[in-house]
């Protein structure tokens, strides 16, 4: 059985390109491998609630690609199961780039960053659009009561395929919270050196 990742990746186009650049054997692997990679796991499950933003692919009607960055707080993006994931869809510049390119062409891909330690989740899947008027539970679901930006609709993703990727070429970037508490761990190491000094 395959990863499902290459099942959906590997076009022969792709299987050309690996092949002129030396790479087929090595990803030969991918489609051989036993574990699908199409259910989210623990690890996974883990590395998505901690996620405060992801980038969103999709494909509008005229073939063209568009990536929207989606944000919100930690944990917006939510794994309703191993084979679902969904989150809230927050009004924005009201384009409906996103929507509309969903409305014709369900399949969308995910990329989830871990700057601060060099980490990436890709996923693919098959979105579909819910409204609270038709289903308020789901809606529900994707909510966070916390964070009361308005809401026009869920999104809810089933996933098809997941691949980790390699940290090469992942700069290292931190948001406010994390520069803090290395702030406040900086700041009780002085303090404790401080100490030391003046006891002697």
């Amino acid at each position: 059985m395959p990863r499902a990742f290459a099942a959906i990746t590997f076009t022969d186009s792709v299987k050309a390109a690996q092949s002129l650049y030396g790479s087929r054997d090595a990803n030969r692997g991918f489609e051989l491998a036993e574990d699908g990679r199409n259910e989210i796991g623990p690890r996974e499950a883990q590395f998505i609630a901690a996620r405060d933003s992801f980038y969103q692919a999709t494909v509008g009607d005229n073939g063209w690609p568009y990536v929207q960055h989606r944000g919100g707080p930690a944990g917006f993006l939510k794994v309703l199961d191993a084979r679902t994931i969904g989150y809230a869809d927050f009004r924005g510049n009201v384009q409906y780039l996103s929507v509309g390119n969903l409305m014709g062409d369900e399949r969308v891909s995910l990329i989830l960053m871990d700057y601060a330690n060099r980490r990436r989740l890709k996923i693919w899947g098959r979105a579909r659009i819910v409204h609270e008027t038709d289903e308020p539970e789901l809606v529900a679901r994707l909510e966070d009561q916390s964070y009361r930006a308005p809401v026009e609709r869920g999104i809810v993703i089933t996933v098809e395929a997941w691949d980790w990727n390699c940290p090469k070429h992942i700069t290292p970037r931190y948001t406010v919270p994390e520069v803090e508490v290395m702030l406040e761990q900086l700041h009780a190491e002085i303090a404790d050196l401080k100490a030391q000094l003046s006891a002697r």
